[in-house]
């Protein structure tokens, strides 16, 4: 079997594949609160209590995740569509007071659910960086549906299995 480059228009569509839930990554810097949406979240460890997320070295949000040194992630209900699109560059002017505060960090009020860490460790990874977060507060409404990503659009949960 020979290796060959992949292009990575093909990776994204390749990966695009893959059904994700969709997360606001959230954080605060002197110069204010900040968000963005990300799906490349996942639980590291249940113990020690460890998530990740992967951010692009050319977004605006990696420095401002850096000099904070924290992050919450936010995963967003089904009806949060509009915050998803906000919070990747698409700004909804009907969008207002979206945070609240949880142990000093900005997070989204109607989150399906919310984690607030601490950053403990960065993995620079190809054109990304890995921010590994100790998990410091969770919470999360037991009903709430997700909002899922699939081949670059958005869709619900069918049905919920009892």
């Amino acid at each position: 079997m020979t290796l060959v480059d992949v292009d990575p228009d093909a990776l994204r569509a390749c990966c695009g594949r893959f059904a994700t839930g969709v997360t606001v990554v959230t954080t605060r810097t002197a110069q204010g609160d900040h968000g963005m949406t990300i799906s490349a979240f996942m639980s590291v460890s249940l113990d020690p209590a460890l998530v990740c997320i992967s951010v692009g070295c050319g977004a605006r949000m990696l420095p401002r995740l850096r000099a904070s040194g924290r992050y919450a992630v936010n995963i967003l209900s089904e009806d949060m569509r509009a915050h998803a699109l906000h919070f990747a560059g698409r700004p909804d002017a009907g969008l207002r007071d979206l945070f609240e505060d949880r142990h000093g960090l900005p997070v989204l009020r109607g989150a399906a659910a919310v984690l607030v860490t601490d950053v403990v460790q960065t993995i620079e990874a190809g054109d990304h960086v890995l921010l590994i977060g100790k998990v410091r507060h969770i919470e999360h409404e037991p009903i709430a549906r997700p909002l899922l990503h699939h081949a670059g659009q958005f869709g619900v949960v069918s049905a919920v299995a009892a």
